[in-house]
């Protein structure tokens, strides 16, 4: 496809710092505190949780951990409410952030290849938010969620849609579809976000149409998510393996 403005096929010995930032929502938490454990290997990356992960913001999110790289952060002042994705009312900003925007698009079709677990306690995503240095630029596009615990070898669940978070100009309008392939093997979810529009894919059969659409730059969210204390040790490490992410312009 023309027009491409993102890649990162993950074939590097280490983490392309121009594309990803690893730490998840570091203002709420801290930069070490939500750090990301990955390991790139054979052209893919890896996100991981390990047994000994500690939750990356226990006051206020439990005991989830989060291994997570974003294309972009901007916070406002110690001690603020200022800041991308304020997912309580309750939280500050513990830590200053210097603003970055390695790769905040606005329109085009986004695209990750991945493999989901299957894991109960566990949820893979590729998700955008509004970079949000004004407040409501906010909105959440969910280009795809998975659950473990909806995940069958034929079959899975795969959240997609949009979030108005604080953007008043965006009606939620998210659901689960099924889709009728193993998640747990390689395949490619996509949505191509226009002006007016976005439609979402799973290895490029159309899933989703939502007629609205935020205007905005928006920031890509790779994220794998544990939910509750480690239990069955001899599970971990938990991962979720990703082919490439891929960014296009669209006409």
């Amino acid at each position: 496809m023309p027009g491409l403005a993102f890649e990162d096929d993950f074939d590097g010995p280490d983490l392309d710092r121009s594309h990803w930032l690893p730490s998840y929502l570091p203002q709420w938490s801290s930069r070490e505190q939500a750090a990301a454990r990955y390991t790139l290997a054979d052209g893919q990356l890896r996100l991981r949780i390990d047994a000994d992960q500690p939750p990356w913001c226990p006051e206020f999110d439990g005991d989830v951990r989060v291994s997570s790289l974003q294309t972009g952060v901007f916070a406002g002042p110690l001690g603020s409410g200022i800041g991308q994705h304020r997912f309580t009312p309750e939280v500050v900003v513990r830590e200053e952030q210097e603003p970055r925007r390695l790769w905040t698009p606005r329109y085009g079709r986004i695209e990750v290849r991945m493999a989901a677990p299957a894991a109960p306690d566990v949820m893979v995503a590729l998700w955008m938010i509004g970079y949000e240095d004004e407040p409501e630029r906010s909105a959440e596009i969910c280009v795809c969620e998975i659950f473990g615990s909806e995940v069958a070898p034929d079959r899975a669940l795969v959240g997609m849609g949009v979030h108005p978070f604080g953007d008043p100009r965006i009606s939620d309008e998210f659901e689960k579809v099924e889709v009728r392939v193993d998640v747990r093997a390689l395949h490619t979810y996509a949505v191509e976000w226009r002006p007016e529009r976005i439609e979402f894919f799973v290895d490029d059969a159309r899933r989703k149409v939502v007629d609205q659409s935020p205007d905005y730059p928006v920031q890509l969210m790779l994220s794998l998510y544990a939910f509750g204390p480690p239990s069955e040790p001899e599970r971990y490490p938990e991962e979720f393996v990703v082919d490439h992410v891929r960014g296009y312009r669209l006409d």
